[in-house]
């Protein structure tokens, strides 16, 4: 399944985007669970013009893994 957000945006508009997406699918499709999700971005510069996100040491950032939400003491000892 493909969520499609056209158009450049500042990063808390289009996450918003992607909640508003999921809670649909979540209630016009029921679903609620899904394996994996891979998001692709297309950085600009707010004007249109490509940038490349590079790390401190210049390297050029090709991938950013995340292991899920925080998981707080509470989800660990089931309170």
């Amino acid at each position: 399944m493909k969520i499609r957000i056209p158009g450049e945006m500042h990063f808390r508009h289009i996450m918003q985007a992607i909640y508003e997406a999921l809670m649909k699918i979540e209630h016009d499709h029921a679903v609620q669970y899904s394996r994996g999700v891979t998001l692709y971005i297309n950085p600009t510069d707010g004007k249109g013009k490509d940038v490349i996100p590079r790390k401190k040491s210049g390297e050029e950032v090709q991938e950013v893994l995340s292991r899920g939400p925080y998981r707080s003491a509470a989800d660990d000892f089931k309170l």
